[in-house]
């Protein structure tokens, strides 16, 4: 992926994310760039917080918390959560 790509992409996500209050499962691993199944895994294991209006939601904030929180964390396996090393 070139530089231009990858700020094209840059901005989808950031304009997807600033136009919304609450997002679904199936939105969240769309910005995570992830499957359903593990953004059920990291709701499971806690690190994310939803709220259920008859199917589970994130609140924005709550998804920006997460994202910030867990910057340089290795969270391949939600359960067993490692610090990325720079090396």
């Amino acid at each position: 992926m070139n530089n231009n790509d990858y700020k094209q992409k840059e901005r989808l996500i950031n304009n997807t994310i600033n136009s919304k209050i609450i997002y679904t499962v199936k939105e969240v691993s769309k910005i995570l760039q992830t499957n359903i199944d593990y953004v059920y895994s990291l709701r499971k294991s806690g690190l994310l917080t939803f709220i259920k209006i008859g199917q589970y939601k994130i609140r924005h904030e709550s998804l920006i918390r997460f994202l910030e929180m867990y910057d340089g964390f290795d969270l391949t396996d939600p359960f067993n959560i490692k610090k990325l090393n720079d090396k």
